[in-house]
């Protein structure tokens, strides 16, 4: 097979655990007969110092002529001035909206061997394996009016929560059909007790379950789901909600895995072109170390090859690598070892057991 593949590096430890992703691949492309071509773009803080953007118009069109976009992370204390008009994050919202990728996806699968990480009892996160599917490009992040006034009251700021029928339908449809390959369990999280566009999500999510009556569907609250991922996380299969709680949550969820540095995700719309990225951020201060871990990235370009590209048997490997790597003891400074690997060591320990 041969694919393109946008590389957005970004921020912080962003090149650092991309660099490491990439090479698994190409690991994977050697072993299998595949062919790569990988292409570099600015993305984020690093673009606004370059072009004064968060989102130049080439890194966006060539993130649209690829197959897939691997990215690494974006932002830090250098762009976090909370007057800027211009902001890293931008761009990642903004990269999304533009490629129409509505979905984030992010598995949920703690490993045995980092079991004792997690703050939480081992009964606790024994047997959890779930999926949150957030809806990306609606909701609170994107509604207009936005923005600050002057009064004579003082400053006042609004964000406007919005979803529309179509927007919640094509998500909820995307949790339904992956939970018909796994548990076949909805979980359906919203504020419907308060929010108005929460009532319009339940009242959706209902009307999409009627098509797959093979699978349950519960409702949930976000604040009860928030108690019930510590309490009784082995209990979720598919877990679909809007973009905000769908943040909040997931990055909740990374204390199941011991660690945000092994949580990847993928971003996906309508066709195969999807942008893969870890969940944890720009970490600015580790930046530069070479100890960052690069799990959660090589995870996301298995993800990366299991959506885009269809490459599932590949995708497996890579899962299985790093599963061995694992439960041998590698691991890295955020992950508990006495003697943590580097950043690059952990990718070397990673593909040595992609070619076994």
């Amino acid at each position: 097979m041969k694919a393109s593949i946008a590389l957005t590096p970004g921020d912080g430890i962003g090149p650092e655990v991309v660099n490491e992703a990439r090479l698994v691949l190409e690991a994977v492309a050697k072993r299998e007969g595949h062919q790569f071509n990988f292409t570099e773009h600015l993305l984020g803080g690093c673009a606004i110092d370059a072009k004064g953007t968060a989102m130049p118009d080439d890194t966006l069109a060539a993130a649209q002529a690829a197959d897939a976009v691997l990215l690494g992370a974006v932002g830090g204390p250098k762009w976090d001035d909370p007057q800027a008009k211009v902001r890293p994050e931008q761009g990642l919202l903004a990269i999304r909206k533009a490629l129409g990728l509505y979905a984030n996806v992010r598995p949920v699968r703690p490993y045995p061997s980092l079991a004792k990480l997690s703050p939480l009892k081992p009964e606790r996160v024994a047997g959890v394996d779930f999926v949150v599917i957030r809806e990306l490009t609606g909701g609170l992040y994107f509604g207009t009016p936005k923005g600050r006034t002057q009064t004579p009251e003082g400053e006042v700021a609004v964000d406007t929560l919005v979803y529309t029928e179509k927007e919640i339908r094509r998500i909820v449809l995307l949790a339904f059909q992956m939970a018909q390959k796994r548990r076949k369990l909805v979980t359906s999280v919203d504020k419907a007790n308060v929010l108005e566009s929460s009532r319009l999500w339940r009242q959706v999510a209902i009307g999409v379950g009627k098509q797959f009556p093979d699978v349950k569907l519960e409702h949930q609250l976000v604040d009860s789901c928030a108690m019930r991922l510590i309490t009784h996380a082995p209990q979720f299969d598919v877990i679909v909600t809007e973009n905000m709680f769908g943040d909040i949550l997931t990055d909740e969820a990374a204390v199941l895995a011991g660690s945000l540095g092994v949580l990847p995700s993928a971003s996906l719309g309508e066709g195969k072109l999807g942008l893969y990225e870890p969940i944890h951020g720009s970490a600015p201060d580790i930046a530069g170390k070479g100890i960052a871990n690069p799990v959660g990235t090589i995870l996301s370009a298995a993800m990366l090859l299991r959506y885009s590209l269809g490459l599932e048997a590949e995708a497996r490997a890579i899962e299985a690598a790093v599963s061995a790597a694992l439960d041998a003891g590698c691991h890295t400074a955020d992950l508990g070892a006495r003697q943590p690997l580097t950043t690059a060591q952990m990718g070397n320990a990673i593909r040595e057991r992609l070619a076994q």
